[in-house]
């Protein structure tokens, strides 16, 4: 059954595999997770926890994500690497990272790097 979301890792439906919800900061803040909305859907197996690729199993992937997270909070509640800092421990982001783009975010987030989805 379709229920309108998509993997954030290879973009498929769930129809397959279910989608289970990741919070991008797990441990001590998963609860800010939640309360700022900082989760995505992941294939249960193959993106979330056993694939080679999945974010349980792939340090890369984790990392990709934390930094897909700290973009999404600073853009949604305007705050500055300090400010995520405070709430968050850490900073994920490179420098490069943190220079304002004269784009406009779109709110979602596309894999430029095949690489990263064992599915693909």
């Amino acid at each position: 059954m379709y229920t309108g979301r998509s993997c954030w890792l290879c973009g498929r439906n769930g129809t397959a595999e279910p989608l289970d919800k990741h919070h991008i900061f797990g441990g001590a803040y998963r609860k800010k997770s939640e309360k700022y909305g900082l989760t995505v859907y992941l294939c249960h197996g193959s993106c979330h926890i056993f694939g080679e690729k999945a974010v349980h199993s792939c340090r890369e992937t984790m990392d990709e994500l934390h930094r897909y997270g700290q973009k999404m909070a600073m853009e949604r509640m305007g705050w500055t690497k300090e400010d995520f800092m405070r709430e968050f421990g850490r900073n994920y982001l490179d420098e490069e990272d943190l220079q304002p783009t004269e784009e406009k975010p779109t709110g979602t987030f596309q894999i430029l790097d095949e690489e990263l989805c064992a599915n693909w």
